[in-house]
């Protein structure tokens, strides 16, 4: 059974910097792209940035040049680390990934638990 697992988040002060990491693990075949969404309340979710097996990107306006991901495809792991950040940038964040299990010839969706982070002082 194939898990997402999101870690990092927590309590920042404007103007810091977090850290999220995200795993996948279980029976994976391959894994193409992996990203992040986040929700803030009553507000729907919303693509942050993904990331393909090859490294090439792509963000969202909103933290275009204050977000960066990265991607250590030998341990199915990406990164997102996130500077300069705002109150607007409150939210629960989620891992994403698109990838094929041992057990199948195609390529699925699979989400993480979300890991809350909120930027306050």
């Amino acid at each position: 059974q194939v898990q997402l697992v999101e870690s990092g988040g927590g309590l920042v002060q404007p103007g810091g910097s977090l850290r999220l990491s995200c795993v996948a693990s279980g029976s994976i075949f391959a894994i193409h792209t992996m990203g992040w969404y986040r929700q803030a309340p009553g507000k729907q979710r919303e693509l942050v940035g993904r990331i393909a097996s090859s490294g090439s990107s792509s963000y969202a306006g909103s933290v275009k040049g204050r977000f960066t991901l990265s991607r250590d495809n030998a341990k199915n792991t990406v990164y997102l680390q996130m500077n300069s950040l705002k109150p607007e940038d409150t939210a629960v964040y989620y891992c994403n990934a698109d990838l094929r299990d041992s057990d199948s010839y195609y390529y699925d969706e699979y989400w993480g638990q979300g890991t809350q982070v909120t930027v306050s002082s």
